[in-house]
């Protein structure tokens, strides 16, 4: 049985390792190649597009994949449809593993948003030294002259490229992050307001809490549509039990 992973999330990762310890499944990790030393997941591993969803639903039907788990970022969107297209056109039973999204407490000072450019808009009312956990890209909504008095922090696994804010320091780091590490970096910069968006998971949720307790607002970009279609799991142990499951019926029906 060969399984097809759609990663670069931890939890695809979580999910190599559970399977590359269950016997039967051939597993093949997909990294889109967008950080340049990615950690790799145990297992096969392909690096880079496929061309759209004919082109994914080719590389299934030309490598006997027998299942397909979307376990991309929440914000890969193009990815999930193309997941969904491909899985359709080549017969191929497909899971999606989307980790929970995360939820306002009290005492939060969330501004949801539905982009990046209306975070951006959304800023010079809530702050002006700014925490930016948005990853490298889509760094030029925030590079308009209607900000350019306000100064960011940028944080991020590799280096962006321009364009991006002209008052930007650039902070290199990879989750997971401590709650004491959050609660320093925004004392020590001083920031006043902190952008994110609703990746889920707990590896860089401790900034939602180190913000709450500082009284400091988060602009939380909300998560873009995703397909319905397939099973929808949110732990890789769910995934990997679907797996199994998988594995036990072609056994029967052999």
């Amino acid at each position: 049985m060969h399984v097809l992973i759609l990663g670069g999330t931890t939890e695809a990762r979580r999910l190599a390792e559970l399977l590359d310890r269950t016997p039967g499944p051939r597993v093949t990790s997909s990294l889109a190649g967008r950080v340049a030393a990615p950690r790799m997941p145990p297992g096969e591993v392909r690096v880079g597009g496929f061309g759209g969803a004919e082109g994914l639903a080719a590389w299934l039907r030309g490598h006997g994949v027998d299942a397909l788990i979307d376990a991309t970022h929440p914000f890969a969107g193009t990815i999930s449809f193309n997941a969904a297209t491909a899985a359709a056109l080549a017969h191929v039973p497909l899971l999606a593993l989307r980790r929970t999204g995360w939820v306002a407490g009290a005492g939060d000072d969330w501004h949801p948003v539905g982009s990046l450019a209306e975070a951006a808009r959304a800023l010079p009312a809530l702050g002006e030294r700014v925490f930016l956990t948005t990853g490298r890209m889509g760094l030029a909504a925030f590079a308009g002259e209607e900000l350019a008095a306000l100064w960011f922090l940028v944080r991020s696994v590799d280096a962006p490229e321009p364009p991006y804010p002209a008052r930007t320091e650039v902070l290199l780091g990879r989750g997971p992050f401590t709650l004491d590490g959050e609660r320093a970096l925004l004392r020590e910069h001083r920031i006043d307001v902190v952008v994110t968006k609703d990746s889920g998971g707990a590896a860089t949720a401790p900034k939602l809490v180190a913000a709450r307790e500082a009284g400091v607002p988060v602009v939380v970009v909300r998560r873009p549509a995703v397909p319905e279609a397939g099973a929808v799991v949110a732990t890789p142990e769910e995934a990997a039990d679907w797996v199994r499951r998988l594995l036990a019926e072609g056994r029967r029906g052999a």
